[in-house]
């Protein structure tokens, strides 16, 4: 999960000075230290991250919390890069919320993920410790020490204090099986420069025909935001509104303007 206006590279460096524990709620659930995020949610702390800060203190904005906060008519929440959880968390909170598939491929930030949904009480959440490919198998992700939401498959990534880690990765096929129930999707992606093979990968699963709204972040430094606007566009999505400024954005797509 990235912020906003401030590169992954940076990220850890830049993290607000007044991002300070004593300024929030904090307590002790299921033996864990956890603080209560600005979004309203419980996440185990884990200060050294500045992913985990952004989840905090409310840095992503309201777009996403909000839609999913919103939603009356039963829902699934696909949430791809799902990092900590904190989406997962928002949309399972909603009574409206089926199902949650939360997808994590990274096995140290996936811990983190299994143990705030304990601390929420989380039930209808089936987490997948793996990430969205064009193959059914594995392969090396870069993962940026201090970031945990830089994380990355892209080709020739260049992160700053980096290390590579082995994933589990599902394409289409897998992808069919595990969302076969899956109605009136709502997804999120979050994959630090590899959309267009997530979003192929959702389309040849039939996933994009099943789905109401597509949330996506755009960081042009390593992504072709026309490319993903063409592959929605022939899925059926021709509503694109843009949230955040210069090169670095979330995008929501819908099928029409709601």
């Amino acid at each position: 999960m990235s912020i906003h206006g401030i590169d992954d590279e940076a990220a850890v460096t830049q993290a607000p000075a007044a991002d300070q524990p004593g300024e929030i709620e904090t307590k002790t659930l299921n033996g864990m230290r956890c603080v209560r995020s600005r979004y309203g949610v419980y996440l185990r702390a884990r200060w050294t991250d500045a992913t985990f800060h952004f989840c905090v203190f409310g840095r992503y904005g309201r777009v996403l919390s909000d839609l999913l906060d919103q939603q009356r008519a039963d829902f699934t929440f696909i949430d791809i890069g799902a990092n900590q959880g904190l989406y997962s968390l928002i949309a399972a909170r909603n009574p409206a919320c089926r199902r949650v598939f939360a997808f994590e491929p990274v096995a140290s930030t996936y811990a983190y993920l299994l143990d705030n949904l304990l601390i929420n009480q989380t039930r209808q959440v089936t987490p997948v410790n793996a990430a969205v490919s064009d193959t059914d198998g594995s392969a090396q992700i870069a993962v940026q020490i201090g970031h945990s939401g830089a994380a990355t498959l892209r080709h020739n990534a260049q992160l700053k204090l980096s290390a590579s880690t082995t994933i589990n990765t599902v394409n289409a096929a897998g992808l069919q099986t595990l969302l076969a129930a899956a109605r009136h999707c709502i997804i999120k992606i979050d994959v630090e420069g590899v959309e267009t093979t997530v979003i192929a990968q959702l389309a040849d699963a039939g996933i994009l025909a099943r789905t109401q709204a597509v949330f996506y972040e755009v960081n042009e430094k390593w992504t072709d935001p026309v490319a993903i606007e063409l592959q929605l566009t022939a899925c059926g999505f021709n509503h694109f509104v843009r949230s955040g400024k210069d090169s670095h954005y979330d995008v929501l797509a819908r099928r029409h303007p709601q």
